[in-house]
Formats: C-alpha cells, sequence, structure tokens
C-alpha cells in the first residue's frame, strides 16, 4: 500500500490489536485495511465487539496496536514517543464522545470548555484563544449560549459544544464516538449538520463511529466492520453534493454495498447470504462465467 499522506490522512495495514488477560487473550483486531482521505466525512459502523472502537482509539493514541501498520496526517503511530503522543492527541485529533461527561467540565461555561484545550498550546495570547472560541461557537450555532454553564444546556446543546471543543487546537482528524447515541431523531440531525458544516468549511476529515444506519446512511462512504477485519464498504451511487443539498426522493437505497478483499484476495461474505445457501459446510464452489463475473454456489449436497 502507497502511503501517499498528500491525500491520504489514515492509512491502517495489517492491523492487530490483541488484549491480554491473566487467562486470555482476546483478537479485536485481526489484519484490518483501511485508508481515510484527507477531507473525507466517513462513518465506519460494526456490531459490538467487532473492533471499531478499538480501531478508533488507537487512531486517537488512546491504544496501542499490537502489529502492523497506523500513520495518522504522516506520523507512524507505532514510532511516537510518549510527548510526541501527547502532542499528537491535542493537536492532530479531536474527540467528540457519546457521553458528554468525556467531553466537559460541568462547572465552566461553554466558552471556557472550548478553551481549555487551548491551555496546553502557549503561543497563541488568550484574547486569541477567546476569539477562537467565540468562532467555534459561532460555527455550531451556540454563541448566544457561550456564558451558560453545562446544566443549563440541553443534551444536542451540550454535544455541540462539544464538537466546538472537539475543534479548539485546529485538529486534522475529528474522532466521533456513537455522537448521537444520547439525542433524539430531531437533535441527530442537527449534530450530522454541523459536522457537514465543520467538514465543509474547515475542511477537517471526520471519522465517525456509529451502530446507528440511519446516521451512517448520511455520509459518503461507510467501512462496515465484522470480526476485526475490514469486511464491506458502502458508498453512495450519485452525486454526493445533490445528497447534501437534500435532494428530495433521496433514500438509503442508493448507498451500494461492495465487498473488501485483503491482500490475499480474501473477502467476508455477509452472514444474510451465506444464510440463504444453507451450507452445511465451510466449503464453496467457486467459477467464472462468460461475462468474468465470479460466482460462488453450495455445493452438491
Amino acid at each position: 500500500m502507497s502511503m501517499n499522506f498528500e491525500n491520504q490522512v489514515i492509512v491502517a495495514e495489517n492491523l492487530v490489536k490483541i488484549y491480554k488477560t491473566k487467562d486470555t487473550e482476546v483478537l479485536a483486531l485481526q489484519g484490518l485495511d483501511l485508508v481515510i482521505q484527507r477531507g473525507e466525512m466517513m462513518a465506519i459502523i460494526g456490531n459490538s465487539g467487532s473492533g471499531k472502537s478499538t480501531l478508533l482509539n488507537m487512531i486517537g493514541g488512546l491504544d496501542k496496536p499490537s502489529a502492523g501498520k497506523l500513520f495518522v496526517d504522516g506520523k507512524d503511530l507505532f514510532k511516537l514517543k510518549e510527548k510526541d503522543l501527547v502532542d499528537y492527541k491535542t493537536t492532530t485529533v479531536g474527540f467528540v464522545w457519546q457521553n458528554n461527561a468525556r467531553n466537559l467540565i460541568p462547572y465552566l461555561s461553554a466558552l471556557e470548555n472550548v478553551m481549555m484545550p487551548m491551555q496546553f498550546n502557549n503561543v497563541a495570547p488568550i484574547k486569541d484563544k477567546r476569539y477562537r472560541a467565540m468562532e467555534l461557537l459561532e460555527l455550531v450555532g451556540m454563541e448566544h449560549r457561550a456564558r451558560n454553564r453545562l446544566n443549563q444546556l440541553s443534551g444536542g446543546e451540550q454535544q455541540r459544544v462539544g464538537i466546538a471543543l472537539a475543534l479548539a487546537n485546529h485538529p486534522t482528524v475529528l474522532l466521533a464516538d456513537e455522537p448521537t447515541g444520547n439525542v433524539d431523531t430531531r437533535t441527530t440531525q442537527v449534530i450530522l449538520d454541523m459536522f457537514r458544516t465543520v467538514n465543509k468549511e474547515l475542511g477537517t476529515t471526520i471519522v465517525i463511529v456509529t451502530h446507528d444506519r440511519e446516521v451512517s446512511k448520511r455520509v459518503e462512504r461507510v467501512v462496515a466492520i465484522r470480526d476485526g477485519k475490514t469486511s464491506s464498504e458502502f458508498v453512495t451511487s450519485h452525486d454526493y453534493a445533490s445528497k447534501l443539498a437534500g435532494v428530495e426522493g433521496f433514500s438509503s437505497g442508493e448507498q451500494v454495498e461492495l465487498a473488501v478483499l485483503d491482500r490475499a484476495g480474501r473477502l467476508q461474505i455477509p452472514r444474510a447470504l451465506l444464510d440463504k445457501l444453507e451450507l452445511t459446510s465451510n466449503r464453496l464452489h467457486v467459477h467464472m462465467d462468460e461475462d468474468n463475473r465470479i460466482i460462488l454456489t453450495a455445493p452438491d449436497r
């Protein structure tokens, strides 16, 4: 895989993560491959235990990979020293969590919360930090609530402040872990609109981990993880700009699922399709027809 960091902001190659306890080992990622383009807004989906949150934590520098390769914005996460890792988590990536308690400090105002990450940046004077924080609150539509503390804000408002906070130090990548999990449908739409605004106006790469297919249907590309590997991708089959403009009649059927081959030519076949074959073993006939289509069929019983 070519490490073309001009266009590729995240590159994972044969990524492995093993969690060890006293008695067992859990293989959370099993040779995952993934490339995310600079300026992309995409989602990662998967069932509980599939490895999607593990991947997000490793991209965010919160957990270390066991093997493989992982580059973010040209930085090799296997080689970062502790001091470099602190800088990386402060400036290269920003986090938006499902639980607002992980985003925000309750006894601070919205403005003070957004300014908090900037305290690690000793270059800019305090007035510039305050100006930057107000700009971000305006970007997410919360400038009128700048002086309010958390108990004066709704869950959706808190999440919008959390997005502004995550952007405080100009991160290249914004990581969002189930950011709409605790809000209603209307607020979910508002938050997704915020992400689109950030993606469009700031050029920030946005990676959303979610189990909600309704959320993932509203982004350009979706990567599905199954059993610790990239199994398939969902891509839009029409112009993405039209989708974002709210074209009437857009439906989820316009997202096409594509199987992902690993470097050895292996792929994961969706369980729903396998069930229809009613297999009695783990073997399949594989052949190619005259139109160069690969056909999988159950062996004769």
